[in-house]
């Protein structure tokens, strides 16, 4: 099991690419804090690990909004005094709110800057604190996305938190690097989860026919990237932008 014994937060980790990368730990043996502000979904993936065969690893849920500075610090303060420890942070919450350009308004924009971005910042801050203290330093990882390499119609203020991810796990990669903390970014395309089905049919088609691979994406396409970029195989790869997307972006 590559991830035995280690501590993970995984934020908007209740449904979606979240619960596939949870369970994903979990089997490799990580120690699975599962953080979001949908209790239910993450009560019941919490008992759905409990049900399973014992692999070393656990799984917690935290009732987390990562938009709030208190909340973040509560949940990095609540999971070192379970656990003594912090190994690997994925900042996987994110949310949409899209609109045209002209129409898109304030709320529209603040909200998804920050649940996306501010979130993002918060986590990694806290997180990173902690990570610096630890001889054996830490691995923060986050969800950017394909529209912030090429734009998407509709989506200013996803794009451009998206953007800000890549470019803040660039900053994050050289200043924490000596402290033996990864940080790196993985770019999903069109992954079949929740989100993705607020898009008509009709453009979900014309995407996967844009798609070389010829599908769309599932959640365990990116969990299985978080799984390398936090495990020890990837010990010499950080500040780097990983596309899963099946090369929509070529």
């Amino acid at each position: 099991m590559r991830l035995k014994g280690k501590v993970v937060i995984i934020t908007g980790g209740a449904n979606g690419i979240g619960r596939a990368t949870a369970l994903t730990f979990y089997r490799e043996g990580a120690k699975v804090v599962v953080a979001d502000m949908n209790e239910i979904a993450g009560l019941e993936l919490v008992a759905e690990v409990a049900n399973k065969l014992d692999t070393g690893g656990t799984a917690d849920f935290e009732r987390v909004n990562v938009a709030d500075p208190k909340d973040t610090q509560r949940l990095i303060d609540n999971t070192v005094k379970a656990f003594g420890r912090l190994d690997i942070l994925i900042n996987n919450a994110g949310i949409t709110a899209d609109a045209r350009l002209v129409k898109m308004d304030l709320e529209q924009w603040q909200r998804v800057i920050d649940v996306n971005l501010k979130g993002v910042f918060l986590c990694s801050q806290a997180a990173a604190r902690v990570m610096e203290t630890q001889a054996s330093g830490g691995v923060i990882l986050n969800a950017a996305s394909v529209v912030a390499l090429y734009g998407n119609f509709g989506q200013t203020n996803y794009a451009a938190t998206k953007a800000g991810v890549i470019a803040m796990t660039k900053t994050w990669a050289r200043e924490l690097g000596r402290r033996n903390i990864r940080v790196n970014a993985v770019a999903p395309g069109f992954i079949a989860t929740e989100m993705i089905k607020t898009i008509p049919e009709k453009v979900i088609a014309a995407v996967q026919e844009k798609t070389p691979l010829g599908r769309m994406g599932d959640p365990q396409d990116i969990a299985n990237a978080y799984l390398f970029l936090a495990s020890d195989e990837a010990a010499f790869i950080t500040g780097a932008v990983l596309s899963v997307d099946g090369g929509i972006v070529l």
